[in-house]
């Protein structure tokens, strides 16, 4: 059964940020691309490197350990096959931005 949780205001993440949030132990980054919000687990698939501080060009984010690209639309990596990022869904209500976890 998943939860929503707050973890912040919609108006604090401009197009272009992101967040680090701490949920129940879980460490979530949240990433505003072009006015949507995009959150993602904070754990590369490859080796469990932070994503926190990877390189964003356009919807494409950089493994600072690797090099390993993923897509924050999708949380895969870009051509076929790959691993995946863990992505969380997330939505603005109320001013508040809310992520449900499970």
């Amino acid at each position: 059964m998943s939860r929503e949780i707050q973890v912040g205001t919609a108006d604090e993440l401009a197009p272009g940020q992101r967040k680090l949030a701490f949920i129940d132990g879980r460490s979530i980054v949240l990433f505003n691309i072009a006015g949507t919000i995009h959150a993602i687990e904070n754990s590369c698939p490859h080796n469990g490197a932070s994503l926190a501080n990877g390189q964003l060009e356009g919807c494409v984010l950089r493994c600072p350990a690797h090099g390993l690209r993923f897509d924050l639309r999708t949380g895969c990596m870009p051509g076929a096959g790959g691993l995946s990022l863990t992505t969380l869904p997330v939505r603005a209500a109320d001013g508040q931005l809310v992520v449900s976890i499970e």
